[in-house]
């Protein structure tokens, strides 16, 4: 009897233990969020059979045919590694451990299995405000997958078909004085039931020129989580095309306005810096696109052996790897182009220098022996010409001294319009000499024969 209550009263020690340490290790997940609405969440449960649903954030995975994706969103800022690593933890744990985070997070290029999961990532380490420094980890299970990105990704997620605009009829906005005669008409024609088309502004086709000509309304709905792994890879490599279509495009354009622009501009161009920060976004691109070469072949090896990854999507991501090394054929292109005009501008900026050390220097041999002339003559001591100030045969002394400076400048402008006088002579020379062998060979060749003596030898002409 004294055993079973010993047994009993520890059985009630540890009943009473067992409830704090739940609410240290299980309580509920809203009261341990730390950063509210600091990223932008996602969750999509796909069927299978081609339809998709919006799901709430639970983090679990689908059953038989059904799969899941979560993705996480990180802010686009200056923030620290280490707060991006929280954002996660605060978003994604429980389930996922510390490691599975510090993979996800982490920088540089990663493939391989954490905990029974494909985890991979193509993380530049740039600045995380940067433009050109994108980040795209992916944690993939048979009927889940994790992604997270550094800012938005163009055509990452799902929308509704009927919600796309490029599937509508666009009109031109009017301007000028035709203006009210066109919404005039553009009324009637509605009352009558005729057409109507949406409005495009001048920004918006801009940004649709950058970008390629799909919206997330055209994305194809997966039916398998191999589908969703080539969808989430393939968006990234159509970011990186994008960024580098707008990166053609603004060069085309700086192009254009070096070659109307003047001095003002490319001295402006020289002070803000212009080419080599182009050259360091360059080398972040590339450094991403390099990213890729090495991790998604990786990828596309372990997914091989997966039984649930099919067969048509390993040739999709082979065609994305290839496609990847003709974007960094591009980019190397691009920097050619850039280290062209940098070197051009380079150039100009020595020929402004040259030509302002030629004024100087013919400045200085200008006023050089005007200065030594004047400190000849003013020297005070006894033998200097023209220095008597009362002798009426030396009264023409600034005169003279300042006839023989003239002459000293003439000279000076002789010597250095010597070489393109010398020049000029020696074209007209040549002109001479042309004119000369032309009105010699303009003779008849029978005329030149017989002044030259004729036909010797039975009529033979000599060679």
């Amino acid at each position: 009897m004294e055993l079973l209550s010993d047994d009993a009263a520890a059985e009630g020690e540890e009943e009473g233990r067992e409830p704090s340490g739940k609410r240290l290790v299980r309580e509920p997940r809203h009261c341990r969020v730390h950063f509210p609405g600091a990223v932008r969440q996602k969750a999509y449960l796909f069927d299978g059979l081609g339809n998709y649903f919006n799901k709430e954030w639970d983090l679990k995975e689908g059953s038989g045919k059904e799969f899941c994706w979560y993705h996480v969103e990180l802010p686009k800022g200056n923030q620290k590694l280490a707060l991006s690593a929280q954002y996660l933890i605060d978003v994604l744990c429980p389930p996922l451990k510390l490691q599975d985070i510090l993979t996800l997070v982490s920088n540089g290029p990663f493939c391989a299995h954490v905990d029974g999961a494909l985890v991979f990532r193509v993380n530049s380490p740039g600045p995380a405000a940067s433009s050109f420094t994108l980040r795209l980890a992916a944690r993939v299970t048979e009927n889940s997958v994790i992604t997270v990105s550094l800012g938005r990704i163009p055509r990452l997620d799902f929308s509704p078909t009927g919600q796309s605009l490029l599937s509508e009829i666009p009109s031109i906005e009017s301007t000028g004085l035709v203006r009210d005669a066109e919404e005039e008409e553009e009324e009637e024609e509605e009352e009558e039931g005729g057409r109507s088309g949406i409005i495009i502004r001048e920004h918006v086709l801009e940004f649709l020129l950058t970008m390629n000509h799909s919206e997330e309304a055209d994305n194809p709905v997966p039916v398998k989580v191999s589908n969703l792994v080539v969808h989430i890879i393939d968006t990234h490599v159509d970011h990186v095309q994008d960024i580098v279509t707008k990166l053609e495009m603004e060069l085309d354009a700086v192009e254009l306005e070096l070659d109307k622009g003047g001095s003002t501009l490319k001295k402006q161009m020289m002070d803000d810096r212009r080419f080599p920060k182009l050259h360091l976004n360059l080398q972040r691109l590339l450094q991403v696109v390099a990213h890729g070469e090495q991790v998604f072949p990786r990828v596309k090896e372990k997914c091989s052996a997966k039984s649930w990854f099919a067969n048509e999507d390993i040739i999709a991501l082979e065609e994305l790897i290839g496609c990847l090394r003709r974007l960094k054929d591009n980019l190397g292109f691009i920097v050619n182009r850039v280290t062209a005009i940098q070197a051009g501008l380079h150039s100009w900026q020595s020929e402004q220098i040259n030509k302002k050390l030629y004024y100087l220097s013919f400045l200085s041999l200008t006023f050089l022996p005007l200065s030594t002339v004047t400190g000849i003559f003013g020297m005070n001591v006894g033998g200097v010409p023209w220095t008597a100030q009362k002798d009426p045969a030396l009264q023409d002394g600034f005169r003279n001294v300042m006839f023989l400076c003239a002459m000293i400048l003439f000279l000076l402008l002789v010597s250095f319009s010597f070489p393109s006088l010398y020049a000029q002579l020696t074209y007209w020379r040549r002109r001479y000499a042309m004119r000369r062998s032309w009105s010699i060979n303009s003779k008849s060749f029978l005329s030149r024969t017989f002044q030259r003596g004729g036909f010797q030898g039975g009529g033979y002409m000599r060679i």
